[in-house]
């Protein structure tokens, strides 16, 4: 089964926010979770890409990543999200890549790191997740 195989699996996107955004996962592993997102429709009134969505990105990745972190049978759960926003996005697909700063057996953080296509930095964030039995 491929990692993309193994995370609609595991990660079913079907009624989620990660769907009504248009998020899609690219990669999946507890070292490295990836995925994109389109600026349109996740717009602020302003026409730019609303920073509660790049934090919904960042976190989904995160989140996913964790769990696969986590293991059979437990499950992630967030307890802390910051972000720093840097740039400003008007249209086209973000991308974002989250990998790890911490894994224990009861917490693991993530930085995920939000680019435009340009590959220049648009977020900067931060997730603490607990790790718990399923």
């Amino acid at each position: 089964m491929s990692d993309t195989e193994e995370t609609s699996t595991r990660f079913p996107l079907a009624g989620t926010l990660l769907e009504r955004m248009g998020i899609e996962i690219t990669e999946a592993s507890a070292q490295r979770t990836a995925g994109t997102m389109p600026v349109a429709g996740n717009i602020q009134p302003a026409g730019l890409l609303h920073g509660g969505a790049s934090v919904v990105l960042a976190e989904s990745l995160g989140s996913i990543a964790a769990t696969l972190h986590a293991g059979p049978g437990r499950h992630a759960v967030g307890i802390e999200v910051g972000a720093t926003h840097h740039r400003a996005v008007r249209d086209g697909v973000v991308s974002g890549v989250a990998t790890p700063l911490h894994l224990g057996r009861s917490v693991a953080s993530y930085e995920i790191v939000l680019t435009d296509e340009r590959e220049r930095r648009v977020c900067t964030a931060r997730l603490t997740c607990m790790l718990v039995d399923a």
